[in-house]
């Protein structure tokens, strides 16, 4: 049934509701059967053509009448229709005579029928008609009338809330004949309106039926309709629902979702408020339930009235179902520092729930500050004036009102703005001006009044001297000690008094030289000190108000305030008599401010006063006008008359400023007929005063605005409620000006007292404004929850029950609580907090837990004392309260168990992502339902950052974490993990029962089990790479710069981001042809470039799922992410963008195969990339790596075709930056610049230096960018190496932009970069000179090109960090994988200028099928640091193509050989006459010498090969057929020289960095053992640097002297031969030159100088050993020179002992002896030549073991059996000891050098396996001694053995 649905609220009248309408009329399909009667009687129905009505009725007739209608046919057809009728049977329906009827087409006849009734019942009849197709009857009806109502029989309601009201509305229709009466009866809750009444036939009612149900249920009742006469009845039946509202109070904002539930808070914070300042905020109803819900908002009730800050406009509304209601909330404090708390309540009808909205606000006042305390005048000169500036702050932001209790106009001082206002965090100069017009010392304390805030004071002091008066002048410490007197009470006594007292001993100066009483007469006190007084009490204690003062006044005024009312009479004012009293022991001087313009004078203005005397003055009041308004406050300074002086003055510490007084005075001269002057003004003032104790004065201010064009004189009438102390009364505030006025009052009780005052103004009654104020005093009153008891449910012993415990605090100050609970009770209670502060106004929720111990029920006790003295800690304090507390609980006893299907669960691998769960079971086997408490504890490890991880939300989620097992019950727990790094995850879950109790092991933590998982993310690498075709040139090094792969390679071993998978696997999304990116990583690829129509540029890349679960990979084209559309839906534009990548994904320029694989764990795979130069210019192409719930990076390949005659250089960037380098390093190293020739031509480059010698010239004219070589030349294909020079002075970024131009070529500017850093304050951070190579730790280096067969151990070799003059070497292996074919290979070190400094041995060689050969490549560093970064490259030929094109080539150049001295006999039986001649001649001899002949068929079968030829000759004209047959035919009678096979090229990369010796020692002294210092070189490059003076000679001379071996190797023999014979010819001749022979004789014999200065005795015995090593002619032999020695020392001890015997001389003659052999043997060992042959037998050997290692003869790593020692050598035999001592000395040290090379020996016995290269390090000399042994046991297995 369809119902229109309305609602209304419950508390308003439904039928006044009703009444006024509002409803709308809704149309319900109801039965009505008589009514459906009538309308089929209308319905017309075809009979045989007939057209006539099924039957008729009449109604409504009454007796004694008749009643006609008219029964209509009508033929429809298109024949004419003839029938007959039969008339009624019954003689109360009467009609015309029986005749036939004829209707023609069309044609209609109405029969007359009439009805007759003779008595009141109901009548049936009909009427019979009849034709030739049959018949047909019209029933006659006649009914009575009767009663019928029509409604619906059933409504549905909506759902309603309890206590609320909804309503459904239907139409009554009255059905019946005659007028009805209906009354509806109904239970509650249903009601209807109207309930009863009358309609008329044929009339509708409205009717609502309104639902308010009282309880929450489906109601499903019947209503009953009673009508008509006799009371008929009929039935409605009526269903709703009511549902309980469910409100929640909800601050926007704060609301949040998690795990399906909402959280609401339901405390709405103000925050800090400015005073006077409204904020407005929202909250949220929300209703949780199906049903509107309308609800109220009440405030909290107090016990009494008190103004709230806190305002609610809204009282009542309603909430929709399922929606949300802002209500509007106010706070505007108006007590500054003062935290507001109130509370309201949100409850629905009929008050089922209520929710608790709290809120909380402050209030923040101006913060106003003056930058000093003080203004100091110092001194001046009478008419004189001097301005001080003032700065006054406002360090808040809100807006402050100020005024200077001072009248400017008739004062000394003077503030230029002595009212106004700050703005927030606002700063204000004012201008102070000092006016004397006496000379005296001049001091006042004025005071500035700050509306909302305490006032500050100023105190302003200056000194005034004139001609014939000097008073000493007061400073700030004369100051500060005045104060200090004056809390001593010293004040009273003039300064030459007290200097008096001072000399005499009966005061003496404190540390702060103020004066103090001796301490016999202190009586052990200290001195009185002033004190610190509160701004209030300082401002209100002056004696003016009240009789209270700080400190007894210095001089007194009888009159401090005066009215002289209305002075219309100007020449009869009275003066005011005013009495002035001295106070003090001293006389005084006072001296009153008289200013001429002001209508106010004191007379005398000034006079002397003697000591506790009197003096009286007149105060004249002479008004200048009428009808006008006066005020002004007179100043006057009072002072000591010695001060006069400075010389009356002893001590300076006796000094006293002045003190000054003020007489406020008003009055005007308004004649009484006239009106006063009328006020406009604003006032604001609290109505309420601060809160505080009883019997502690409270303050507010009043801030009084004028606002008019005309001055306001008030005054403030205190005589209705002297409790009140208002400062100041009265005063005068001119146009736009303000006045600040202070109240203060001692409530007394807590009662509210009622205040009034009245504030007249302009000297008018009219003008009096009445203020009402409030104040009362707060009482310690504490509200406890449930009168003081609280109950907890019985709890398990050993466990804790918790529930909430509120207090509150009801009055509007802040009190501090502490609970005290009994000592025995401590262990079974607790409360949180303890202690702490309540809130004005707030309600506090604690924690209380119950622990029992014992099966039994507690009644406990505890104490809550309050008070409000924060300094107060005595709980016994009589200022504090105590309120009991009752708590009753009872304890009982069950047990929990927890079990786990497994204690450690290994979830595996998870991909990121992606979630897995288990379950455990939770089982309480007691009688007690418990709470439990589940916590997790995760760890994760792996490479990550621990403080990063440790803020990482649980990768686990358990479907709860606390809850209530119930008794004999068990709980399922489901675990679900989701880790979100790539990490190892492990999670400990843990229970507890809730509130543990310490004391118990039972409840505490215990672990239910241990989860482990790992994160994954599908993973891959790129290993290794090299390039064929056209990039077979670039080098690895240069390779993955150009692809980026080591970034690549860094990126893919991140985890991707978010936006990354957005489409976990390769789909296509797109319906752009450039799809849109997700990944933020880009990378290059950049295939480098390459001469149209050459090979395509292929890099084959390793790739290597490094992961532990199957990779899916793929390259995706922009084609391949697009989406296939119909060609109807294809864009018909294109920008430039897309038709570039749209050409090259046509004509296939970029491929890739396979696009597209998978990877299982640590599986390898290789991926050709190709680019094809078929197009000159750049091409590029987005193509997306798409590793499947992985990552998504993003690679722009680019690829460069040329023209065949462009010259080009291939720049990977614009930018390169130089390794950083120390400043102050004295030979920087030179670093390298590469520069790739990418063309098919040579190309000539230089680099401008311009912007090199700009930098210099910025830079002190120090070189910091130096270019050693800026020109050369790039052969097609090959890289060129740029030495350069970075030199820093300072620590910081250098950057040059240097132009390189290309001859016939493109230039291009790179930008360098260098950065300088200081290496004392970087320290370990700036350790820029480690050597990492990008490719030094390939993981596979068995990657070659395709077709290529032979691999390099090692890729690249890093000898890292080396010194000058080193020489190190490094072993690797070139390893020949096929089984049939040998290799022969050549190395090339390239164009790099490092050529001289290395070499490979063997530079040429074979490598048979299926072994392996060693290479040894050694560098020799030069004497200058550098980078080395050196490309060598090896030529791979396969040796069969190689020896058949050799063969072929032989025979090739044989025949051109024979063809050159060849000629052809035209003759033809020449040839054959020569044959027979020949052959007889061969048959004669062969008789003779019995040898076998030639047949003559046989020499005519070999033919003349066909002539070579280069050049064809000239054709003569012909066709392009005929040319074309013909050039065929001419080459195949030539015969081509051979071509030899195209080499395969593997690249070796070498980088290095080398170091001078000082910094070698600086930052690697531990690693300088290890190298070897080639000596031989160092003293080359020694004699070289001294010969050198710049670097760039160095480098062209290293340059020259260079040996070009390819030069040699290219020479022809006569070349060679013609250098031999030059040569020799000279060298014999200058071995004949006698002269030549005699200058190098002399050379050789040229003295060494002899510096004294270097002087010492192992130079003199160097140099003896020089002169006997008989390098020199001239010099003697040692034989000689050891017998002169021996001589004189013969001679020497016959002088001292001339009794020694021949023996001796003997003995000493062995022991020179064997001296000089020791010496002799030392300088043999410092010999470079010693030191390198011992190297090269080190290096040699070495090489041989793992050589021999490598091909198994020896297991380096197995342990010898046996180890050989050195024969042991008896003492006995002198040979033998000396042999022993000298092997001995020879170590110099033997221990470590034994140690080294066993260290070294080690090394090698770790190395297992020979493809590893290894570094040939040694020591700077190893002696021959330590050589190892090499033995064979019984097994022919080799081991090396070392001595011990």
């Amino acid at each position: 049934m369809l119902t229109q649905v309305h609602r209304s609220t419950s508390r308003s009248d439904p039928l006044q509701r009703l009444c006024h309408g509002g409803a709308t009329q809704v149309t319900v399909p109801i039965q009505r059967p008589l009514v459906s009667t009538l309308r089929k009687a209308k319905e017309r129905s075809t009979f045989w053509g007939i057209e006539v009505a099924e039957a008729l009725y009449w109604q409504r007739w009454c007796l004694g009448k008749e009643f006609t209608k008219h029964l209509t046919l009508k033929n429809i057809c298109l024949k004419t229709q003839k029938l007959r009728f039969r008339p009624p049977a019954t003689r109360f329906f009467i009609t015309v005579f029986p005749q036939p009827i004829i209707l023609s087409p069309g044609m209609s006849l109405a029969l007359p029928i009439i009805f007759r009734p003779l008595e009141k019942k109901e009548y049936e009849d009909n009427i019979l008609f009849e034709q030739l197709e049959g018949g047909f009857s019209v029933a006659l009806y006649a009914k009575l009338p009767r009663f019928s109502l029509l409604f619906p029989e059933s409504i549905q309601l909506p759902p309603c809330a309890v206590y609320d009201c909804t309503w459904a509305s239907f139409i009554l229709h009255n059905d019946g004949d005659v007028d009805t009466c209906f009354s509806w009866e109904v239970s509650t809750p249903f009601n209807f309106i109207p309930s009863r009444g009358m309609l008329d036939p044929g009339q509708e009612c409205l009717i609502k039926v309104i639902f308010q149900p009282h309880t929450a249920l489906v109601h499903d009742v019947s209503a009953t309709c009673s009508f008509g006469d006799i009371q008929e009845q009929k039935s409605m039946r009526l269903t709703a629902v009511a549902k309980y509202p469910h409100l929640l109070v909800n601050v926007p904002g704060d609301t949040y979702e998690e795990a399906g539930h909402r959280h609401f808070r339901d405390v709405l914070c103000f925050g800090s408020v400015a005073v006077g300042s409204t904020v407005e905020k929202y909250v949220e109803i929300c209703n949780m339930s199906v049903v509107n819900a309308p609800f109220r908002i009440e405030r909290s009730k107090e016990l009494m009235l008190r103004d709230s800050d806190f305002s609610c406009d809204v009282t009542q509304a309603t909430v929709s179902a399922g929606g949300k209601f802002l209500v509007p909330l106010c706070f505007s404090p108006r007590i500054v520092g003062m935290n507001s708390v109130d509370y309201f309540t949100v409850a629905p009808a009929g008050n089922v729930t209520r929710s608790v909205l709290k809120l909380t606000g402050s209030c923040k006042g101006p913060g106003v500050s003056l930058q000093h305390p003080f203004v100091y005048f110092s001194c001046i000169n009478l008419g004189e004036s001097l301005v001080r500036p003032l700065n006054i702050t406002n360090t808040s932001d809100v807006l402050a009102y100020y005024q200077f209790d001072i009248d400017c106009s008739q004062s000394i001082f003077s503030i230029d703005h002595p009212c106004g206002t700050l703005a927030g965090m606002s700063t204000v100069t004012l201008k102070v001006t000092f006016q004397p017009t006496f000379p005296m010392i001049y001091y006042r304390r004025v005071v500035c009044l700050i509306h909302h805030q305490d006032p500050l004071f100023l105190d302003l002091f200056g000194t005034c001297h004139s001609d014939t008066m000097k008073p000493e002048i007061l400073k700030l410490k004369d100051l500060t000690r005045y104060r200090t007197h004056m809390a001593r009470g010293l004040t009273f006594y003039p300064p030459d008094v007290l200097g008096t007292m001072l000399r005499e001993g009966k005061l003496l100066l404190d540390e702060n030289e103020a004066l103090t009483l001796p301490p016999e007469m202190l009586e052990d006190k200290a001195p009185e000190e002033y004190p610190s007084l509160e701004p209030m009490v300082e401002y209100f204690h002056d004696g003016i108000n009240n009789d209270l003062t700080v400190f007894p006044p210095h001089i007194n005024l009888n009159v401090k305030e005066f009215d002289f009312g209305c002075c219309a009479k100007l020449q009869n004012i009275q003066p005011l008599p005013l009495c002035l009293t001295n106070c003090t022991k001293g006389k005084i001087t006072v001296k009153w401010t008289n200013k001429p313009e002001s209508p106010f004078q004191v007379d005398p203005d000034s006079c002397d006063i003697p000591p506790l005397k009197s003096m009286a003055f007149c105060v004249t009041f002479q008004p200048p006008q009428l009808n006008s308004l006066y005020a002004a406050e007179l100043e006057g300074f009072a002072f000591y008359k010695v001060l006069r002086n400075y010389n009356n003055i002893e001590e300076p510490s006796t000094i006293c400023p002045s003190w000054s007084f003020t007489v406020r005075l008003r009055g005007h001269t308004f004649e009484p007929e006239r009106q006063h002057f009328i006020p406009q003004y604003t006032l604001d003032c609290h109505k309420v005063f601060p809160p505080v104790c009883q019997n502690t004065t409270t303050y507010c201010s009043m801030l009084l605005c004028n606002t008019g064009t005309t001055a306001i004189s008030f005054h403030m009438s205190l005589e209705k409620c002297p409790s009140i102390l208002v400062k100041p009364h009265n005063g005068f505030i001119a146009p736009g000006a303000h006045q600040i006025l202070i109240l203060s009052t001692c409530p007394q009780d807590a009662s509210v007292q009622q205040h009034c005052l009245s504030l007249h103004l302009n000297f008018s009654p009219s003008f009096t404004k009445e203020i009402i104020l409030q104040s009362s005093a707060e009482p310690l009153v504490l509200l406890l929850e449930g009168d003081g008891s609280l109950y907890f449910k019985p709890t398990c012993v050993g466990l804790s029950s918790s529930r909430t415990f509120t207090i509150k605090n009801s009055t509007r100050l802040p009190m501090f609580f502490r609970w005290k609970i009994q000592q025995t009770d401590k262990k079974l209670l607790s409360v949180q907090p303890a202690e702490g502060t309540i809130l004005p106004k707030e309600a506090l929720a604690q924690a209380w837990t119950f622990n029992p111990s014992e099966e039994i029920k507690y009644l406990l006790r505890a104490w809550v004392t309050v008070w409000r003295d924060q300094e107060i800690l005595d709980d016994k304090a009589p200022e504090s309260i105590r309120y009991p507390l009752r708590v009753i609980g009872e304890g009982a006893l069950t047990t929990l168990t927890l079990q786990a299907l497994e204690e450690h669960v290994d979830v595996g691998s998870i991909l990121v992502g992606r979630t897995q769960s288990c379950e455990l079971v939770l089982l309480n086997n007691g009688a007690c339902s418990l709470k439990y408490i589940l916590s997790v504890e995760q760890t994760i490890t792996g490479p990550c950052d621990p403080e990063e991880v440790a803020s990482d939300t649980l990768a686990i989620e358990l479907d709860h974490y606390r809850g209530t097992v119930p008794a004999r019950g068990k709980i399922l727990l489901q675990a679900t993990f989701s880790p979100a790094r790539r990490l190892q995850y492990t999670w400990t879950v843990f229970y507890a029962l809730s509130t543990v109790k310490a004391m118990e092991p039972v409840v505490e933590k215990q672990p239910v089990c241990s989860v482990t998982a790992t994160g994954i993310y599908p993973s891959i690498c790129i290993t290794d790479g090299c390039g064929t075709g056209s990039a077979r040139g670039i080098s690895k090094l240069l390779l993955w710069r150009l692809f980026s792969l080591e970034i690549l390679n860094k990126y893919l071993e991140r985890d991707p981001t978010p936006q990354e998978l957005t489409f976990r696997v390769p789909t296509r999304h797109s319906t752009q042809h450039m799809p849109p990116v997700y990944t933020p990583v880009m990378l290059d690829f950049n295939f480098g470039a390459a001469p149209v129509g050459s090979e395509p540029s292929t890099v084959v890349l390793m790739l290597q799922n490094s992961g532990v679960m199957p990779v899916n990979w793929a390259f995706l084209f922009p084609s391949d992410q697009k989406i296939e559309m119909e060609y109807w839906a294809e864009s018909a534009e294109f920008d430039p963008n897309e038709l570039h990548q749209m050409r090259i994904q046509d004509n296939q320029l970029f491929s890739i195969c396979p696009k597209a694989g998978n990877l299982l764990p640590g599986q390898e795979q290789t991926v050709h990339l190709s680019h094809r130069h078929d197009f000159v210019g750049t091409d590029r192409l987005p193509v997306l790596l798409k590793i499947s719930h992985g990552r998504e990076i993003l690679l722009n390949f680019i690829g460069v075709t040329l023209d065949l005659k462009q010259h080009y250089i291939h720049f990977i960037s614009t930018k390169h930056v130089f390794t950083p380098i120390a400043i102050g390093t004295c030979d920087p190293p030179k670093q390298v610049y590469e520069l790739y020739n990418g063309g098919a031509t040579k190309v000539v480059y230089e680099i401008q230096v311009d912007a090199l010698m700009k930098v210099q010239e910025e830079n002190h004219h120090h070189s910091v960018f130096l270019c050693l070589n800026p020109k050369g030349e790039i052969g097609p294909g090959l890289t060129a190496h740029t030495e350069w020079i970075f030199s820093p002075l300072e620590a910081k970024m250098y950057s040059v932009d240097v132009p390189i131009h290309i001859l016939e070529g493109d230039a291009a500017l790179i930008t360098f970069q260098g950065a300088g850093y200081d290496p004392h304050v970087m320290k370990e951070a700036a350790r820029f000179d480690k050597m990492v190579s990008p490719v030094t730790a390939l993981g596979s280096a068995k990657l070659t090109v395709p077709s290529l067969v032979v691999y390099l151990s090692q890729p690249r070799i890093c000898f890292g960090n080396i010194p000058v003059y080193s020489k190190c070497s490094r072993l690797f292996f070139l390893n020949n994988t096929s089984e049939k074919e040998a290799i022969v290979f050549t190395w090339y070190i390239g164009t790099s200028n490092a050529m001289v400094a290395l070499n490979i041995i063997p530079e040429t060689g074979i490598v048979p099928a299926g072994e392996s050969t060693h290479c040894v490549l050694t560098l020799h560093t030069s004497e200058n640091p550098c980078f080395y970064d050196v490309d060598l490259i090896c030529e791979i030929f396969t040796q069969q193509p190689l020896d058949q094109y050799k063969k072929e080539l032989k025979e090739w150049e044989t025949e051109k050989a024979r063809q050159a001295v060849e000629f052809t006999i035209t003759e033809k039986d020449l040839y054959i006459k020569k044959n027979i001649k020949e052959h007889t001649k061969s048959s004669s001899k062969s008789m003779e010498s019995a040898k076998p002949s030639i047949p003559l068929k046989e020499i005519r079968k070999y033919k003349t090969l066909p002539p070579i030829k280069n050049n064809s000759v000239p054709n003569p004209p012909a066709s392009r057929s005929q040319r074309r047959q013909m050039s065929h035919k001419e080459a195949r009678k030539l015969w081509a020289k051979p071509e030899a096979p195209l080499p395969f090229l593997m690249h070796l990369g070498v980088t290095s960095r080398s170091h001078s010796v000082d910094d070698f020692l600086d930052n690697f002294s531990g690693e300088m053992p290890q190298h070897f210092l080639y000596r031989q070189l160092k003293t080359t490059a020694a004699r070289n640097n001294a010969s050198d003076t710049t670097l760039l000679s160095k480098n062209k001379r290293r340059t020259a002297l260079a040996p070009s071996w390819q030069e040699l190797a290219s020479c022809s023999k006569q070349e060679a031969q013609l250098v031999t014979d030059v040569l020799s010819t000279v060298i014999k001749g200058l071995l004949e030159e006698t002269q030549f022979h005699e200058a190098v004789v002399r050379s050789i014999a040229e003295p060494i100088p002899y510096f004294c200065q270097f002087w010492s005795e192992e130079s003199a015995k160097l140099h003896g050993k020089k002169q006997s090593s008989g390098t020199s002619p001239t010099t003697p032999s040692p034989e000689v020179s050891t017998k002169d020695k021996l001589g004189e020392e013969d001679t020497k001890r016959e002088e001292v002992s001339p009794s020694e015997t021949s023996d001796a001389v003997e003995t000493l003659s062995v022991i020179i002896r064997k001296e000089q052999f020791r010496e002799e043997r030392e300088a043999v060992l410092r010999m470079p030549a010693y030191a390198n042959l011992t190297e090269l037998i080190l290096d040699n050997t070495i090489q041989n073991i793992l050589v021999e290692a490598s091909r198994g003869e020896v297991v380096l790593t197995a342990r010898p059996r046996i180890i050989a020692l050195p024969p042991l050598l008896t003492p006995n035999s002198p040979m033998k000891d000396q042999d022993t001592s000298t092997r001995n000395k020879d170590f110099r040290g033997s221990s470590n050098s034994r140690r080294r090379v066993r260290t070294e020996f080690d090394e090698y016995r770790d190395v297992s396996s020979p493809e590893s290269y290894i570094g040939l390090t040694h020591p700077f000399v190893s002696p021959l001694s330590c050589m190892s042994s090499e033995m064979k046991d019984s097994d022919g297995q080799r081991h090396i053995t070392l001595p011990s």
